[in-house]
């Protein structure tokens, strides 16, 4: 199940679920980790309903979500990130990229598409890396 966490306008986060299932779920916080913490307890609450009613239970219940975030919400949850710093490792105007954070500007599929790239590399270059 794909589960879409976004910062609301009021600077609240809220998760839900973005696949074709046949229920609606959300997770509202004051932060990320409240958010998806508040996800997972709907979770827990459908499942027993489905349990109550001795009903089967939906693949999409069983399975471990993929959470997918906007930019707001990626820099809150992993706050080990310098939005700074990030700027300059992938070569985004710094200036900008605060304001593809706070959300006070549109980014383009391009511009996304760079971000994430960025992000993975990161991650891969982390993974390989060893302590001596």
């Amino acid at each position: 199940m794909k589960v879409k966490i976004e910062k609301q306008n009021d600077g609240t986060y809220i998760a839900y679920n973005v696949g074709d299932e046949d229920f609606a779920l959300i997770g509202t916080g004051e932060t990320v980790t409240e958010a998806k913490e508040d996800f997972f307890n709907s979770i827990d609450e459908i499942k027993e309903m489905y349990l109550d009613c001795a009903d089967e239970m939906p693949d999409g219940l069983e399975s471990e979500p993929e959470f997918i975030f906007d930019l707001s919400s990626l820099f809150e949850y992993y706050k080990v990130l310098n939005v700074s710093a990030f700027a300059r490792f992938i070569g985004v105007n710094e200036a900008l990229m605060r304001q593809y954070k706070r959300g006070n500007t549109y980014i383009s599929d391009a511009q996304l598409e760079k971000i994430q790239t960025g992000i993975h590399k990161i991650g891969q270059e982390l993974q390989s890396l060893q302590l001596v």
